[in-house]
């Protein structure tokens, strides 16, 4: 089964930026599809897979803030070729 999954990782500090430049290139790293804009990351895959890679590399960015948020969205279907119809 095939998912798309919108994150949004907000440390809760003053040195945020070099976390979730981390955690994206962890992400960019492995063999799915990742979008990003300035908001969220998309990853789109298989679900054990994208589900695998986001239990370890959520766990590593939390290791590395004080406090923080991650928002996330899952959508049961690949939604990686999505275009807006307006």
């Amino acid at each position: 089964m095939n998912i798309s999954v919108e994150l949004t990782l907000s440390p809760l500090q003053d040195t945020f930026e070099p976390i979730i430049i981390a955690f994206i290139k962890k992400l960019r790293d492995s063999s799915l599809t990742v979008l990003e804009n300035p908001l969220s990351t998309q990853v789109y895959g298989e679900y054990d897979v994208v589900m695998s890679l986001l239990q370890n590399e959520i766990k590593e960015a939390f290791e590395l803030m004080d406090n923080g948020l991650l928002f996330m969205k899952i959508v049961k279907s690949d939604r990686s070729d999505y275009e807006p119809h307006f």
